[in-house]
This record gives C-alpha cells, sequence and structure tokens, in this order.
C-alpha cells in the first residue's frame, strides 16, 4: 500500500490575484441522517471543519451534494446551514438544473438564503444547440447578480458545452468562471486562451487533472478529495500557484491513490463512505445509488489510514465546533 505520509507541514501561502475563483473550493458532501433527512448538525460541522482546513470556498448542493435527490427546499436550507456554520469563506451554491425557469427560480432562491456564487451545470438531457445554452445563462445571468460558474461534465449531461458559446458567456459580468470536468485537456486548454483577456477563471472539476489544469493557466478546483484531505489539497494547489511546481507534483502523487479510489464508483458513493471512515457522518446515500461495495470499503479505510500521522491526522468536526 502507498504510504502518503510527508514530512514537511500542509502549508503553502501564495500571492492571491484578481481571478474571480482562486484555491480549493470543497464539494460538499450532504450527510444524511437514518431516517434518510439532511443532517444539518453534521453538515455545519464539516462546513467549520473544512473553513478551519483553509479551503478557500463551498460549494454545497452539487452533484456530490446529491442535488439530484433533493427538494428545492430541501437545497436552500442546505445552503442557508453552510452559509450560517462559516465565517470568511465564499459559499457557491449548485442551483442548475435543466430547466431554466428552475434552474432560475433555485438561483434566486440561493440568492436569498446568503449563497455569495452560484454553479450551474448545463442542461442535460436536452442536448440544447449552441443557442439554447447561450440563452440559458444569459437568462440566469442576467437576472442574478451573484458571481457564477459554468459547469461543463459531458459525463453527466451527455453533451458538451461548445467552447465558442463558453467564450461568449465569459463577457457577460455575472459569469466569471467554469468548471472544467470534460477530462479533455485540448478543450480546456482553448477556453482558457480565449478568456485570458476576461474577469474568467477556469477551475478543475476533475481531482485527477487539478494539477495539469493549473498548469495551462487554471486557478483552483472543485474538489471532491478536499472534503477527505483538505490540508493536502490545499497545499498542492497552493505550491501550483505560488510556482513551486517540484513540492506541486509531490502533493499531486500523494493524493492519486485517494483520487483513484474515491472514484471506483459513482461519485459521490465512495467519499461518503471515506466522509463516515474519518468520523464525518454517516455513509448513507439516496436511491438510486446506493452504498459502497461491501469489498472496496476495507481498502478504502486501509488507505486513509495511510494518510494520518500524529502530525497531520485530520481534527474531527467536534474539534472545530
Amino acid at each position: 500500500m502507498t504510504n502518503a505520509r510527508t514530512t514537511t507541514p500542509y502549508t503553502t501561502d501564495h500571492e492571491t490575484t484578481d481571478e474571480p475563483f482562486e484555491g480549493v473550493y470543497p464539494a460538499m458532501t450532504t450527510p444524511f441522517t437514518d431516517e434518510n433527512e439532511v443532517d444539518h448538525e453534521q453538515l455545519a460541522a464539516n462546513a467549520r471543519y473544512l473553513e478551519a482546513a483553509g479551503v478557500d470556498g463551498l460549494v454545497p448542493v452539487g452533484s456530490t451534494g446529491e442535488s439530484a435527490t433533493m427538494t428545492h427546499d430541501e437545497h436552500i436550507d442546505v445552503i442557508h446551514t453552510v452559509r450560517d456554520a462559516v465565517e470568511d469563506v465564499p459559499v457557491i451554491a449548485g442551483t442548475g438544473s435543466n430547466n431554466t425557469a428552475e434552474a432560475l427560480s433555485l438561483s434566486q432562491r440561493a440568492a436569498d438564503a446568503g449563497a455569495d456564487g452560484i454553479l450551474l451545470i448545463s442542461p442535460y438531457y436536452n442536448k440544447p444547440e449552441p443557442q439554447g445554452f447561450l440563452d440559458h445563462y444569459t437568462t440566469i445571468a442576467d437576472a442574478v447578480d451573484l458571481p457564477q460558474i459554468v459547469y461543463n461534465v459531458p459525463s453527466r449531461t451527455g453533451e458538451s458545452i461548445p467552447v465558442d458559446v463558453t467564450v461568449e458567456l465569459a463577457s457577460h459580468p455575472n459569469i466569471q468562471g467554469y468548471k472544467a470536468a470534460s477530462g479533455d485537456l485540448n478543450l480546456i486548454s482553448e477556453v482558457i486562451e480565449r478568456t485570458r483577456d476576461e474577469e474568467f477563471s477556469v477551475v478543475s472539476g476533475d481531482d485527477g487533472l487539478t494539477l495539469p489544469i493549473l498548469s495551462i493557466g487554471g486557478t483552483g478546483t472543485i474538489s471532491v478529495v478536499a472534503n477527505v484531505e483538505p490540508e493536502r489539497s490545499c497545499a498542492m494547489v497552493g505550491s501550483a500557484l505560488s510556482g513551486d511546481y517540484g513540492r506541486a507534483r509531490e502533493l499531486h502523487h500523494e493524493l492519486a491513490p485517494l483520487v483513484r479510489e474515491l472514484f471506483v464508483e459513482t461519485n459521490p458513493i465512495p467519499v461518503k463512505e471515506a466522509m463516515a471512515i474519518r468520523g464525518r457522518g454517516e455513509p448513507h446515500i439516496r436511491p438510486p445509488l446506493t452504498r459502497l461495495s461491501e469489498d472496496r470499503r476495507e481498502p478504502l479505510a486501509e488507505l486513509l489510514a495511510t494518510y494520518e500521522t500524529d502530525e497531520d491526522a485530520p481534527a474531527t468536526p467536534e474539534a472545530v465546533e
């Protein structure tokens, strides 16, 4: 088993820039009780833990937060809980839908709930034409005065947002970011190249590609692994943004075994199990998804143990309440 321990502290200071979105933004899980209700107490504790670990923002009720199986009222309640739990980090709420009117309504409600920005997955299933993408995002950006991140994840939606559409959207003052989860570095590179003159950030949406994306001009990550290893994630991204790619590569390779393990089954199944192992909520997940396969649980627990030392063992949620 690879041992991911290191003797150097997991802190890296880097000069901030004027990029709208920079650094590490965990895509938060949503903990559920035995009765399948949102566990708001655990959710708040997780938010405080991540803030104390040094993340740059939080992203609740996205795909990792099981937004697809939550009601709109539950969405808003989760945003309230996370917003109230933290003091100094922005909360970027997932509010996307394949129905423009529904995404607009949820985005407006998120703004009223105190969200500092919104993350908008591209319309799934419908497979809009380029004008449909433009109309969808512009409708929301014109009506909701919050920084907005366009989320391209064709493996989930069935269609990639055309680069020309992204470039046009980047000129809108409220559309300030792009979550890149296509797995296509050529496409991501072109988006970065063609939006360099805009106040527009490209952040990784694929933990395994975060360092390559940073190396071509990305500014951060909306991350699954940061839920479990926030200090290492922040140190890796901070090192890259500071130009210390030797240290960033070392941390990338430390995190790589865990990243692979967190995607052996559909996200967020493995990360919910990892959170449970770390004492940050139960592994309950809403159907149609199911709990991590039993034969994967012990390997995950064994791997997680290799990341813990006396110096860098993660704090429990109670320790930061």
